[in-house]
C-alpha cells in the first residue's frame, strides 16, 4: 500500500513537472507534439492523436504511432492529413467534445451496440494497424471550453502486450489535458498574432500568403527533424529548435512591410536600384527583433537576415557590421556553415515553395523542373545535406502541400 501511494505521488510530481515544461512551448504544432508524446510516455501508450475544434467540428491537428513509425520511414507524412469529425454522438472523440467527460474503451472492437458512439475503423484499414484500447479525454479550458479532445491508443504492459487503460491513467491523464488547455489557447494565440504579422506583410506583397508561410514553415521543421536525427541530435534539443524554428520560419520575409508599394507590386521588371531596395527587407526583417530576449527572437533574427544567402557565398545580404546603419552597404556574401542553419534550411524551403507555385507575376514550374533545379544548386545555392535530407522526405513534402493549397483561396 505504502509502495503504491509513494507510486502515485511520484508520478503527480512528474506530471506537474511536466505540465510546467509545456508552459515553455510557443508553436501550436510543437506544443500539440509535446502533449500527444507525455501523455503516451505516461501511460505507456503507442499511439495518440490530438483533435482540436473549429466551429462544429473537431480537426483532426496531431499524430503519433511508434508501431507505424517503425514501417513507415516518413510516419510524419500522416500528420498533415486533413480530415475532421462532426461534434457529435456518433464518434467517440465527438461523443467526448460534446459530453466533456472521459472515455475508457478495452476493445473499440467490441462496443456495446446499446451506446451511441461507434468506433470508424478507416484509419486501421489504411494504416494496416490494429487499435484495441483507448482513453479519449476532453481538452478542457479553466473557463470550461472543450478545445480539443485527446485520445491515447493501445497501451501496453512491460512485454509489449496491448492492455486496457484504468482510472487512474484517466485520472492522471485528465489532469494533464485540462493544464494543457490552457497552453494550446495560448499558443492558438502566438499563431494568431503571428498570421496577423504575415497578414500585414501580405497586404504589401502578394506573394506572402498565409498558406505561403505555413508551408515553408512545415517544410522546414520536417527537413530539419531528419537532418538532426541523422546526426544523433537528442530529442529534447531537437523539439525545442522545432518550436522555434516554426515561427521563425513563417516571420521569413516580414521585413517587407518596409519596403515600397511601387516596388513590390511592380508588374514590370524591377531596375537594378529596386533590386537592392529589396534586398534591404532582410535587414529590415531582422531589426525587427533587436532586442531578442528568446530564442525564438533570436532564431526568427537569424531567418529574416540570412535565408537569401547561399551556400558558396554568393546569395546577400553578407556580412554587414552594424544592421542598424543608416548607410547599409551589402558586404561579401556568407558562405557555408558561417550561414545559421536555420537560414540555410529556411533558404531551400522558401524557394521550392516559390518555384512550385503559382505567383501574380509567374507561373508555377514543373514539378521535375524544381526538383532537378534544386539538385543542381546542391553545393551551390544549398546546403548539401539538407538537400539530401528534403529528398528523403519528399512524401511528407508532398503532404504539406495538399495541406495548405492554394486552391481555393
Amino acid at each position: 500500500m505504502a509502495k503504491a501511494a509513494k507510486e502515485s505521488a511520484e508520478r503527480i510530481k512528474l506530471l506537474l513537472q511536466i505540465t510546467e515544461n509545456l508552459n515553455h512551448n510557443k508553436d501550436l504544432d510543437s506544443l500539440l507534439d509535446n502533449i500527444l508524446y507525455e501523455a503516451r510516455k505516461f501511460t505507456n501508450a503507442d499511439a495518440g492523436t490530438i483533435f482540436l475544434v473549429e466551429g462544429n467540428k473537431l480537426k483532426f491537428s496531431y499524430f503519433q504511432n511508434d508501431t507505424l513509425a517503425k514501417r513507415e520511414d516518413s510516419i510524419n507524412k500522416f500528420i498533415y492529413t486533413v480530415f475532421e469529425i462532426p461534434i457529435d454522438e456518433k464518434s467517440i472523440a465527438g461523443y467526448v467534445a460534446l459530453s466533456g467527460k472521459p472515455l475508457i474503451i478495452d476493445d473499440v472492437y467490441k462496443i456495446n451496440d446499446k451506446v451511441p458512439y461507434s468506433f470508424n475503423s478507416y484509419f486501421d484499414q489504411i494504416f494496416n494497424y490494429k487499435t484495441v484500447s483507448t482513453l479519449t479525454v476532453p481538452l478542457i479550458t479553466s473557463r470550461q471550453n472543450v478545445v480539443g479532445v485527446m485520445q491515447i491508443i493501445n497501451s501496453m504492459d512491460k512485454k509489449g502486450n496491448i492492455k486496457p487503460f484504468n482510472e487512474e491513467d484517466q485520472m492522471f491523464v485528465s489532469f494533464f489535458a485540462n493544464n494543457a488547455s490552457v497552453a494550446i489557447e495560448r499558443a492558438k494565440m502566438t499563431r494568431e498574432i503571428v498570421l496577423r504579422m504575415i497578414k500585414m506583410a501580405e497586404l504589401r506583397d502578394p506573394k506572402e500568403t498565409g498558406n505561403h508561410v505555413n508551408r515553408v514553415a512545415s517544410y522546414s521543421i520536417e527537413i530539419y527533424d531528419r537532418w538532426a536525427k541523422k546526426k544523433g541530435i537528442p530529442l529534447k534539443e531537437i523539439k525545442k529548435f522545432k518550436d522555434n524554428l516554426r515561427i521563425a520560419a513563417m516571420l521569413h520575409d516580414v521585413g517587407k512591410v518596409a519596403i515600397s508599394d511601387t516596388i513590390l507590386k511592380k508588374k514590370g521588371k524591377l531596375t537594378e536600384k529596386e533590386r537592392e531596395i529589396i534586398k534591404l527587407h532582410t535587414v529590415y526583417g531582422a531589426r525587427l527583433f533587436e532586442n531578442s530576449l528568446s530564442d525564438m527572437d533570436i532564431l526568427s533574427r537569424e531567418v529574416a537576415l540570412n535565408h537569401h544567402e547561399k551556400w558558396d557565398g554568393t546569395g546577400y545580404m553578407g556580412h554587414i557590421d552594424n544592421i542598424f546603419s543608416d548607410n547599409l552597404k551589402p558586404g561579401k556574401g556568407k558562405k557555408g556553415e558561417e550561414i545559421p542553419l536555420s537560414a540555410r534550411i529556411v533558404a531551400l524551403s522558401d524557394v521550392y515553395d516559390a518555384l512550385i507555385s503559382d505567383r501574380v507575376y509567374k507561373e508555377k514550374w514543373e514539378e521535375r523542373s524544381v526538383l532537378e533545379y534544386i539538385s543542381e544548386q546542391k553545393g551551390k545555392h544549398f546546403d548539401p545535406e539538407i538537400v539530401d535530407s528534403f529528398f528523403e522526405i519528399y512524401d511528407v513534402i508532398k503532404a504539406i502541400r495538399k495541406k495548405y493549397s492554394d486552391e481555393g483561396e
